[in-house]
């Protein structure tokens, strides 16, 4: 099994539209203003938009981005306006973090996992 795809809901998919390809999202169906989908630029998975009149209240969704240049890529995001929460930063688990959150409040984290994205010293084996 693998993962095609995540929708998420917006308010404005007009805007939500350009703020994901401000972060480098590759449009493919265009179906505003009520549905958008991406590609990424690297993989196979795509990501979708879809208009809502309410978001879903409570923690909500968090998205991840992988990116070998987290650095370089965070740095060109900064210099095109996109505000961050957390600059990129080496954590605990391994990874290296930037965290910001879209137009409708989703959570976004662009890392970098290296060897540690899949396997982690504390991965369960069979």
């Amino acid at each position: 099994m693998n993962l095609n795809q995540v929708t998420i809901p917006s308010i404005d998919v007009y805007k939500a539209t350009e703020f994901y390809k401000t972060l480098g999202l590759k449009l493919i169906v265009n179906a505003l203003p009520r549905y958008v989908r991406f590609e990424c630029p690297d993989g196979e998975a795509t990501f979708s938009i879809h208009l809502v009149e309410e978001l879903p209240k409570g923690h909500g969704i968090t998205l991840y981005f992988e990116n070998e240049n987290l650095d370089e890529i965070i740095n060109d995001l900064v210099h095109k306006g996109v505000q961050f929460d957390e600059l990129p930063n080496d954590k605990s688990w391994g990874w290296r973090e930037a965290r910001l959150h879209d137009l409708d409040k989703n959570k976004i984290i662009i890392f970098h996992g290296g060897t540690y994205r899949k396997n982690p010293p504390w991965r369960v084996e069979d």
